[in-house]
């Protein structure tokens, strides 16, 4: 059987790094929207937001607002997440090759 080429063995460290970064950027992300809810209403963010005791219009609203704003930090750590990474890849490279 064949050994990993080096292809499969980067594609499966980025999976590992993106996998990482994803769950710390939620984490992140999750704590910093509910801050500014906090902050810009004064009240906790709704956590249950099928509970009767919360408004309809508060519980749609905090879902816009988590919804977007986990996206958009996604966005922002994957995108510097694989450029730093592509980035030590390519170092990586190229030391390799100058031995060779």
């Amino acid at each position: 059987m064949p050994g990993k080429s080096d292809k499969q063995q980067q594609d499966m460290a980025w999976r590992a790094i993106g996998g990482l970064v994803g769950l710390a950027t939620a984490f992140v992300a999750r704590k910093a929207i509910g801050f500014a809810w906090e902050k810009a209403t004064g009240r906790k963010p709704p956590m249950d937001t099928e509970s009767l005791d919360i408004d309809l219009s508060e519980a749609i609203g905090y879902a816009i607002v988590m919804g977007v704003g986990m996206q958009v930090a996604q966005i922002i750590a994957g995108r510097a997440a694989r450029k730093r990474y592509d980035a030590w890849k390519a170092v990586k490279t190229a030391a390799r090759d100058a031995v060779s």
